[in-house]
């Protein structure tokens, strides 16, 4: 049975990512606080202030009525539909009706105007705010189940629950809507045009859930928009189903885009990946919760190494190119950890206040430390102490000095040539064994209702959207907002990956 409807089951976030935190790296139970500068999602308000008109976002469309919308302070991020410029494409009921799997659900269907609020939390005469349409399955779709032919890619890094949303995209599209015909594109973007795909049934997905990696495998960059279209006209594709991150769904706004501009009955649903949980608007992103788990381990074996010699140094380096949320939360958890350092809380090493200092207390006071450090903290020392140019990969990110292993030698140089103190350094980076292992069962869960809900948006027409929980709802937000050249001005801002 499809849980969207079920938010009662939906995994509730330990701290909802709309907010910046920042985390003091003297004493890790000062808790986060919001004045970090992280990139987030409200660099580019929604509502505009002061002089400027409020903008509303509202399509009208005949299908569905239109959201009531009488102050002029709600605000609807709307997602595209196919009937935008395909005003004439008929419309059928939707299949799950006749669904014995849904007799006992007391709404099969998502209500047209149910929208899904960015903000909770407000005063009296606070303005009603951003809103985004509410996820789920709709009384009318826009393909026959015969007629359609869907296509999943997965672009970017590895992260857990990337193969339980594919195999849960392939099964929701065949148990719940009949379709039988689904393609695997091989190698990211490039395997549009390089013909590599494969045919995916849920007999062929069955048991990929319990894997890590990418049962499609994977690519960074690739993408050449045209090309693309080319293949997915050519093979007569009217549904992409694309997970990915920053660079990944910008290239699904392309995509989108240029299917609109030929007037192609495709549907394009992005599901956003990145196991920083940097995307500011959504609750969390999957595979977080595994990856938080996953770095236990590495924090404990610190621990036990630390507390077994004398003046023993742990340094555990986690994943967080622009935010610390797996350090932090990690370093929750672990309740062995002195020190966490994130990049939205710049630190210093000399001084007064300098971890030169916090270090040495803590070795006086208890014999060990334990520090861990997100991998895009403190990017400017390394950079400046080795010289080094900004660099970027294939998907455009900025290729990431190792400041675990310069920070090592600076604590080991520091202590043994100016303070002739020996110590005992233990260096632990399991980046690549966190980001390989399968999602954990909090994570399942969560990928089955990321893909269940990209499906039914892609089913009821809806196209240029990505899927996700605002405040436990799942919603669907648009990828690019925006006209002319005025793109990714929502979706590119939610991504730090």
């Amino acid at each position: 049975m499809d849980l969207s409807l079920s938010p009662s089951i939906i995994p509730t976030p330990i701290i909802p990512c709309n907010k910046s935190h920042t985390f003091n790296f003297k004493l890790f139970p000062n808790f986060p606080n919001s004045n970090s500068k992280s990139r987030n999602f409200l660099g580019k308000p929604l509502i505009s202030r002061q002089n400027r008109p409020i903008r509303i976002r509202i399509r009208i469309r005949a299908q569905t009525p239109n959201v009531n919308n009488d102050n002029d302070d709600f605000v609807l991020e709307d997602v595209p539909h196919l009937t935008n410029f395909l005003p004439d494409l008929p419309s059928y009921p939707n299949p799950l009706q006749n669904s014995k799997a849904y007799a006992i659900v007391r709404q099969t269907f998502v209500h047209p105007e149910d929208v899904v609020a960015q903000k909770v939390v407000v005063q009296k005469d606070s303005p009603r705010g951003v809103h985004f349409r509410r996820a789920g399955p709709r009384e009318r779709v826009y393909f026959k189940s015969e007629e359609v032919r869907a296509c999943i890619v997965t672009c970017g890094g590895l992260c857990p629950g990337i193969n339980t949303v594919i195999r849960e995209i392939v099964c929701g599209l065949n148990v719940m809507y009949g379709v039988d015909d689904i393609l695997g594109i091989e190698g990211g973007y490039r395997g549009f045009y390089s013909k590599n795909t494969m045919s995916l049934t849920p007999k062929v997905v069955n048991d990929i859930h319990k894997r890590g990696g990418t049962f499609l495998r994977t690519s960074r960059g690739g993408h050449d928009t045209h090309k693309i279209v080319d293949n997915i006209q050519d093979r007569g594709i009217n549904q992409v189903y694309i997970i990915g991150g920053d660079g990944t769904q910008k290239g699904a706004a392309l995509i989108s885009k240029e299917v609109e501009k030929r007037g192609l009955q495709v549907a394009v649903a992005g599901i956003p990946k990145t196991i920083d949980n940097d995307i500011a608007v959504i609750d969390k992103s999957f595979g977080f919760d595994t990856a938080v788990e996953e770095a236990q381990r590495a924090i404990n074996a610190a621990h036990v190494e630390v507390e077994s010699v004398e003046n023993g140094v742990g340094i555990v380096k986690l994943m967080g190119r622009y935010s610390g949320f797996i350090a932090m939360h990690a370093t929750l958890a672990s309740r062995d950890v002195d020190c966490c350092l994130i990049p939205e809380n710049p630190f210093y090493l000399e001084g007064p206040g300098g971890l030169f200092e916090f270090v040495e207390e803590r070795l006086k006071e208890n014999g060990h430390i334990v520090i861990v450090l997100a991998e895009g903290a403190g990017q400017e020392y390394v950079a400046q102490d080795l010289h080094q140019v900004d660099e970027r990969d294939a998907s455009g990110n900025r290729l990431l000095l190792d400041v675990g292993l310069w920070l090592s030698h600076k604590i080991k140089d520091h202590f043994t040539n100016f303070k002739k103190m020996a110590i005992n350094m233990k260096y632990i980076d399991p980046t690549y064994m966190i980001r390989a292992i399968p999602s954990n069962a909090s994570d399942n869960i969560y990928c089955t209702l990321l893909a269940h809900s990209a499906v039914h948006g892609a089913m009821a027409g809806y196209t240029g959207f990505t899927v996700g929980p605002v405040n436990s709802r799942h919603a669907y937000i648009p990828i690019a907002v925006g006209t002319d050249d005025d793109e990714f001005e929502l979706m590119s801002s939610f991504f730090c990956l």
